[in-house]
Formats: C-alpha cells, structure tokens, sequence
C-alpha cells in the first residue's frame, strides 16, 4: 500500500520544498492549494524525478473542500503524514480572510484528517514567529476551546478581539493571533490523535525566502538584527524540518512547537522590532 503524504500550500515555497524532499522519500504526495497553475507545476516537478505525485484544489477555509481532499488521499492509501503549510499573511486578505485561512483553515484540516490518518502517522501545523512577537495580552484565549464546540462563535470572538484595534492594524492583529491559535490547537489536539497512534506538532517558521516572505520582506529586514543567524531562511532549511519530524522513528514527540527561525525570538525581538 501507499505511503501517503499531503501538503496543503505545496504549490509554492516551504510546501514544495517539503514535497519534493518527501517524494524522494518515497512518499505518494498528494499537493493542495488553491492556485491550480502552481500545483500542476509542482507535480511535474516531482514527476519529472520519479516521484509519485497528485494535485488536489483546495480552499482550506472550506469544510467540505478539506474532507474531499482526505477522502481523496485515503483513497490512494495510508495517510502517514499531512504537513499543513497553507496560510495567508497580512499582505494576503484582510482581517476576515485570513482569521478563517489560518484559525479555521486549520481546524478543517486536523478535522478532516483525523479520521483518515494512519497510525503512526504525524501531522504539523504551520504557525509563525509573530505567534511569540505580538503582545500576548491581546491574545483571546478563553475563545480558543470554543474551537471544538461551536466555530460560529468561536470565529465572531476571535473577530470581535481583533475589531478592537484600529482598522489599519487588523490584519496584522488577526495574523498574530490565528497564529497563535495554531500553536494551542496543536498542542491540544496531541491528546485526541494520541488515541489513535497519531502524532500532532505545529512548526514556526521566522522569515524564510518565499513567495509570501517577499511580500513580507520590508517588515523581515527589522527582525533580522536579532538573529543569531543574521539572514532569511531557505525553504529547503524548513523542509528538512518537515520530513525529519514526520519520521516514525520519532514516535515520542508531540503536543510541541518547533521554532525554525534563526534564532530571532531567542535573540529579543518584540513586535516593534526594536528593544
């Protein structure tokens, strides 16, 4: 049988990376996004050195869109590894888009795939270092477990937090805070996976040489002083992230954030980019 592996956001950046890494591996890689040229790129790339590779369109603030996308992969065979690397940035949508791209793009994902996920399989969802550089205190928390319960509310609280602040921070308010939602979605869904054999992680990228971290690249110049590695990550530095941590062998790890970001947020930076 198959040894199946999703990328959602696999068209582009750390996502390809991570699919090409992983199709040598030997996985059957299934790409999902939403720009149909990107991904049909992206599987001929793979194609084109052997790999076994499908794209899938896929708007991941869909429901309905991300149990199509885990039923497909089921179909093909065991699903071992899904790495959600989809999101948008605040240079992607305003705050409405990308609260639901991030905070509820992700738990369609988790949802979606936790009934087809194979045991011994893992999962990583994508954060960001502004999880760990916007302040804190504006983080809704308390909002947070209605995740599980009642997403309508969950996603009018979480909209209601960030409509707090003046219009032209909003974006960048939603981003940090979905972002953070990850990290405390992942940490907690370790326990419902658990029963299943299925491991849960969530990565945290700083400022990588993507597609979106060119769009980012002004606000990315100001953290880079607090690096304790004073440039931009490559996508292929994060990718081998990504394929180590879906590994069996680690079979021990869950419920955890990996931080991946040149050691700006060790280094003391904050959300002004400034001491």
């Amino acid at each position: 049988m198959k040894k199946v592996c999703v990328i959602t956001g696999g068209g582009s950046g750390m996502g390809r990376a991570a699919a090409r890494i992983l199709a040598q591996q030997g996985y059957y890689v299934v790409l999902a996004g939403r720009t149909a040229a990107k991904l049909k790129d992206a599987v001929q790339e793979l194609q084109a050195f052997g790999g076994e590779a499908e794209a899938v369109n896929c708007d991941i603030a869909d429901r309905a869109a991300a149990d199509a996308l885990a039923r497909r992969a089921a179909s093909v065979g065991e699903v071992k590894a899904v790495i959600h690397a989809a999101g948008l940035s605040p240079h992607m949508g305003d705050a409405a888009k990308i609260m639901e791209g991030n905070a509820l793009g992700t738990i369609n994902i988790n949802d979606a795939f936790f009934n087809v996920m194979a045991a011994g399989g893992c999962i990583i969802d994508t954060s960001s270092m502004s999880a760990y550089l916007t302040p804190q205190f504006i983080m809704p928390e308390k909002t947070y477990p209605l995740c599980r319960t009642d997403t309508k509310k969950f996603f009018r609280k979480m909209m209601a937090r960030v409509n707090l602040f003046p219009k032209k921070f909003r974006a960048g308010v939603a981003y940090g805070i979905s972002k953070h939602f990850v990290i405390w979605y992942a940490k907690t869904d370790a326990a419902r996976f658990g029963e299943k054999g299925v491991r849960v992680l969530s990565v945290t990228p700083g400022n990588f040489e993507t597609p979106m971290g060119a769009l980012e690249k002004d606000e990315a110049l100001a953290y880079v002083k607090y690096n304790a590695i004073k440039r931009p990550g490559k996508p292929e530095e994060i990718a081998q992230l990504f394929a180590f941590l879906v590994d069996e062998r680690l079979g021990y790890l869950t419920g955890a954030d990996i931080i991946c970001d040149g050691g700006c947020v060790a280094g003391g930076a904050h959300p002004l980019g400034r001491r």
